[in-house]
């Protein structure tokens, strides 16, 4: 069977892609279109990534994706029940602002954490077989 080979950079920037782009998504909520592409992508950048000859790399986009999703479903929470919640926070902007800076506070610090641990992480190069078929 021929092998190929994942050099140590590649390894880095598949654990770093889902961080990335779901860090800019989170700080660009906003203006809610780049969000939104990037939700549809992210979901094939995940399953590219998920199968991975690399567990490590494996693990970075496990709980990139774990942040992102979940702050996803708690936005789809939220906004069902916004007209109540704007009641009790005072109006829409306050709303707006504290459920913005609740996602940054959830997926940035630690989104940057992990574009480091992976930065400094000891990347080899790999082979592994691939199927011709």
């Amino acid at each position: 069977m021929p092998t190929k080979t994942v050099t140590a950079k590649e390894q880095m920037r598949a654990a770093q892609t889902f961080t990335f782009f779901s860090i800019l998504a989170v700080l660009l909520l906003p203006a809610l279109i780049p969000t939104l592409l990037w939700l549809g992508a992210s979901i094939f950048v995940y399953a590219a990534a998920a199968n991975h000859p690399n567990p490590k790399v494996c693990d970075y986009i496990k709980y990139s994706a774990y942040r992102f999703y979940g702050i996803v479903g708690a936005l789809v929470v939220a906004l069902n029940f916004s007209a109540q919640m704007a009641k009790a926070m005072g109006g829409w902007l306050y709303l707006a602002i504290a459920i913005w800076a609740l996602c940054i506070l959830i997926v940035v610090p630690f989104g940057v954490r992990d574009l480091i641990r992976a930065k400094n992480e000891s990347w080899q190069d790999m082979e592994f077989e691939v199927d011709e078929n």
